[in-house]
C-alpha cells in the first residue's frame, strides 16, 4: 500500500514525473548550479520541420498575420511627428481550440501518443486545457485537465469556468479545486493512478510548439513587408509563450528583432491567497506568474522548465487591467476583431511602444485568443464589482490592483510601464543560487548564470558581489 497522504506523494514527485514525462532530467544536470538547456531542448527529438508537419495534421498553425490599420492611425494621433509604428497580430484564435497553445499542446499530445500513453493530463485554469483537450481528442486520447477553479466560498471566476465548460466540451474530464496547495497534490496522484502523460507546459516538447510561431511570424512579415519586425511582443506569465516564439524568432535568422514580454500589473495580490485570488479579472497574463517564472522558472510541475524568458528578454512592461479592456474594446470596435484579454495584453503595450518607433517601422502582438462568455469584458467588470472591486474612467496608472479597476478616460493614457530588468535578473542569481544550496559559485556556474541573465560574466560576479555570495573569479568582459 502507498502512503497517499500529503507528505508520502510529495516525496514520491520526482519519480512519479519521471514516469509521466519520460525524461530523465538527472542526465542534463551540471555540477553546481546549471544545467544544460540546449540539450534538454534537443531531447524532444522534433526538429522545427517535424514540428510543423506535426501541427499540420491537426490544423494548428499557418495562422494570418493582420495589420491594425485603425488601431496604427489612434496611436500616431497621439504621436509625436513622424512616429507611430504599424502594429499588426498574428491571428492565433483561428488555432483548433481558439489560442496559440494548440501549438504547444500538439507536440506534447503527439508525443505522448508516440510513446504509447493512453491519456494525457495537464495541469491549468487557462486555455492550454483546452487544447491538450482538442489534440488528445484528435489523436484519440482521454483528457484530464486538473484546475484551481474556486475559493473557499466555492465562487469562480467567469473566465475560468468558461474555460472549464470549453474542455468539456472538447471531451476532457475537469477535476475543480479550491486554491491551495493541494492541486499540485491531487496533480501526482492522478499521475500516478492513471499512468497517463503529463502535458506539462513547462516539457522541452511544449515550448517546441510554439517556436514555429516566432518562425511564422518573421517568414510572414519578409514576406508582406520585405523586412523583419522592429519588435515582437508577447504576453508573459509563465514563460513559455516569449520563451518558444523568440527560439523560432532566432531560428528564423532575426537577429535584431527586440522581444518584448507584457504582463498585468497585480502586485500585491498573492496569487496562492484564498482572499486574494477572486480579486483579480485576469487568469493568465499577469505579474502574478510572470515575474515569479522569470525570476526562477523552476518553480514548475517539472524539475527544470524549457520555459526561460530571461533569456531572450529585450524588455518587460506591466499594463492595468483598465488598459487591456479598454484595448479589447477598441479592437472590436475599429478594427471588427473580438478576441479574449491574454493576446490584448500585449496590445496594450504595442500601443505604448508604436508611439516611440518611427511610422515605417513594424511591431507585431504575437498571439490573439478566442474569446466566449466568461471571457467578456462585461462578465469580467460584473464578477469584479460583486468582489467589491471599484470600475471607474480616470488615469490607469493609479489603479490599485484589488482594489479598483480604472478605464482610461483617453486612448492617449494608454502606455505600458517598463519594469527593471536589472531587479529581476538579480533576483534570478539570487534564486539561483539559495535553491541549489550552492555555498561557493564556480566558473562553470558564472556562464550559465551569465547566459540565464543576458548578462556578462563580470556583470554576474558584481551582483554576486552585492549578494555577498562567494565566488571564484575568472569572468569574462
Amino acid at each position: 500500500m502507498k502512503d497517499n497522504s500529503y507528505q508520502g506523494v510529495m516525496g514520491r514527485r520526482n519519480e512519479i514525473m519521471k514516469k509521466a514525462v519520460g525524461l530523465n532530467y538527472e542526465v542534463f544536470e551540471n555540477p553546481g548550479i546549471g544545467f544544460d538547456y540546449e540539450k534538454l531542448m534537443r531531447e524532444t527529438g522534433y526538429s522545427l520541420e517535424e514540428v510543423q508537419h506535426i501541427q499540420a495534421a491537426t490544423g494548428v498553425g499557418n495562422t494570418p498575420l493582420l495589420e491594425l490599420k485603425n488601431i496604427t492611425a489612434l496611436a500616431r494621433k497621439f504621436s509625436p511627428e513622424g512616429k507611430g509604428a504599424r502594429i499588426m497580430i498574428k491571428d492565433e484564435a483561428s488555432n483548433p481550440s481558439g489560442s496559440y497553445k494548440a501549438r504547444r499542446a500538439s507536440a506534447a499530445v503527439y508525443h505522448a501518443k508516440k510513446l504509447g500513453y493512453k491519456g494525457v493530463i495537464a495541469a491549468t485554469s487557462g486555455n492550454y486545457g483546452a487544447a491538450v483537450a482538442s489534440q488528445a481528442a484528435m489523436l484519440g486520447l482521454k483528457c484530464i485537465i486538473v484546475q484551481e477553479t474556486y475559493d473557499s466560498r466555492t465562487v469562480g471566476q467567469p473566465e475560468i469556468i468558461e474555460k472549464a465548460r470549453k474542455c468539456e466540451a472538447l471531451g476532457a474530464e475537469v477535476v475543480q479545486l479550491s486554491v491551495g496547495p493541494e492541486l499540485f497534490y491531487h496533480f501526482l496522484l492522478l499521475l500516478e493512478e492513471t499512468g497517463y502523460f503529463n502535458a506539462s507546459l513547462y516539457t522541452p516538447y511544449g515550448i517546441a510548439g510554439v517556436e514555429t510561431l516566432g518562425y511564422e511570424v518573421i517568414m510572414q512579415v519578409r514576406e508582406k513587408y520585405g523586412k523583419d519586425p522592429e519588435v515582437v511582443v508577447c504576453t508573459n506569465a509563465g514563460g513559455g509563450n516569449l520563451t518558444g516564439t523568440a527560439r523560432g524568432i532566432l531560428k528564423a535568422g532575426a537577429l535584431d528583432t527586440q522581444i518584448v514580454g507584457a504582463s498585468v500589473d497585480l502586485s500585491g495580490l498573492h496569487m496562492a491567497s484564498d482572499t486574494a485570488f477572486n480579486k483579480k479579472s485576469f487568469t493568465t497574463g499577469h505579474t502574478g506568474f510572470g515575474l515569479p517564472f522569470t525570476t526562477w522558472p523552476d518553480r514548475t510541475d517539472v524539475p527544470r522548465s524549457a520555459a526561460r524568458p530571461l533569456r531572450y528578454m529585450d524588455r518587460y512592461l506591466s499594463v492595468t487591467q483598465g488598459e487591456v479592456f479598454y484595448i479589447t474594446e477598441a479592437l472590436a470596435q475599429l478594427e471588427g476583431i473580438e478576441r479574449g484579454p491574454a493576446g490584448n495584453t500585449s496590445l496594450v503595450a504595442a500601443f505604448g511602444i508604436a508611439r516611440e518607433m518611427d511610422q515605417d517601422a513594424i511591431i507585431v502582438v504575437q498571439e490573439t485568443e478566442y474569446t466566449g462568455a466568461g471571457k467578456h469584458i462585461q462578465p469580467q467588470l460584473s464578477f469584479a464589482r460583486s468582489n467589491g472591486i471599484e470600475v471607474r474612467y480616470g488615469d490607469p496608472k493609479t489603479q490599485v490592483p484589488g482594489v479598483n479597476i480604472i478605464l482610461p478616460e483617453h486612448p492617449s493614457m494608454i502606455r505600458g510601464v517598463d519594469l527593471d530588468l536589472r531587479s529581476i535578473r538579480t533576483s534570478l542569481i539570487k534564486n539561483a543560487v539559495k535553491f541549489s544550496g550552492a555555498t561557493q559559485v564556480t566558473p562553470e556556474d558564472i556562464e550559465f548564470l551569465a547566459v540565464e541573465t543576458r548578462l556578462k560574466e563580470l556583470e554576474v560576479e558584481e551582483i554576486l558581489e552585492e549578494l555577498q555570495v562567494a565566488y571564484q573569479k575568472g569572468g569574462k568582459s
